[in-house]
């Protein structure tokens, strides 16, 4: 914001996107094997709870809401793990990602694809599968990442190279 003079957005760095991405699932891998072992009945409980407010904000096309239980989701985790500093931790890293994440669920499907493969994760845990969370978990996040170019390629006016310049359509 400058004043007198208007707000400017800064377009999303796009090369700094796959290393938040890869940060992100090593500390919520770390995360959902610990809480696969940890977890209450009560946390799981609650997890199940956030999972259904996805469903619930996916069905009503309420982005805003199915973003913040998505959080929610993966904070409560977190937190099962004995670990919510891991949590605090992805939210610094992962600042430009959240700006591409609201990218991604206008394509259709995507709201409710992510609900289960939330729920693959919580089925794992609550089978005290660490193994197996951290595979869903894995599969959930590479989703992510997997978007990347297409995103991207879509949305060129948003993203800037590492260099400063902005991203063409098609051009890599």
């Amino acid at each position: 914001i400058v004043p007198k003079s208007g707000t400017t957005v800064s377009r999303i760095p796009y090369a700094q996107l796959g290393e938040a991405i890869v940060i992100r699932k090593a500390l919520e891998e770390v995360a959902v094997r610990e809480a696969s072992r940890r977890a209450t009945k009560s946390q799981l409980t609650g997890l199940w709870a956030l999972i259904e407010r996805q469903r619930e904000a996916a069905k009503a096309d309420d982005r805003d809401d199915f973003h913040a239980a998505d959080d929610a989701f993966h904070a409560a985790v977190a937190e099962a793990a004995g670990y919510p500093g891991i949590w605090r931790l992805v939210n610094q890293v992962k600042v430009q990602v959240d700006r591409m994440r609201h990218l991604t669920l206008p394509e259709a499907g995507r709201m409710l694809r992510v609900t289960k493969e939330h729920a693959a994760v919580l089925t794992a845990m609550e089978k005290r599968d660490g193994e197996k969370a951290i595979a869903a978990m894995r599969h959930h996040l590479d989703g992510l990442e997997q978007s990347l170019p297409d995103i991207r390629q879509r949305n060129p006016d948003y993203f800037v190279d590492e260099m400063g310049v902005f991203v063409l359509p098609g051009v890599t």
